[in-house]
């Protein structure tokens, strides 16, 4: 199977070490980009105990991102769980050709990072919201 965008084994390694992590308080976040000249998927930054506001503002308002986030989802009977979802972060206002690509090798990162519960930001910091993420799970 022909990649478009190489991911190395030193993010897989990462993504894998963030997957496994224990975490019992707060949502941990890991942000991964394409560089667009090496063809390859580069870690930008892992978060600890960031709340979905204070994440939002750490991403780009014009470029694309994968968002590996392990989010602390309270439930109505009062338990907590730690779910991983990928946020597929592609503000309509990025670069087309860098939104073609991220595109295209989203599913090679989906199923790299063994997330399968995907939501989708395409309006920026705007529509990246607790209340949004809350909604988008309790649909799942």
């Amino acid at each position: 199977m022909s990649h478009t965008v190489d991911i190395p084994q030193e993010l897989k390694q990462s993504l894998r070490k963030f997957r496994f992590a224990r975490r019992n308080a707060g949502s941990a976040a890991m942000i991964v980009k394409i560089n667009k000249q090496k063809l390859t998927m580069e870690e930008v930054e892992q978060f600890d105990d960031i709340s979905i506001e204070d994440l939002a503002e750490e991403l780009p308002e014009n470029s694309p991102r994968y968002v590996v986030l392990s989010y602390e989802l309270k439930h109505t009977d009062g338990r907590k769980s730690f779910p991983l979802v990928l946020i597929n972060w592609a503000p309509r206002s990025g670069e087309t050709g860098l939104l073609t690509l991220h595109a295209s090798a989203f599913l090679d990162f989906q199923s790299t990072a063994d997330v399968s519960k995907v939501i989708e930001v395409r309006d920026g910091a705007e529509g990246f919201t607790k209340e949004f993420i809350d909604s988008q799970l309790s649909h799942s």
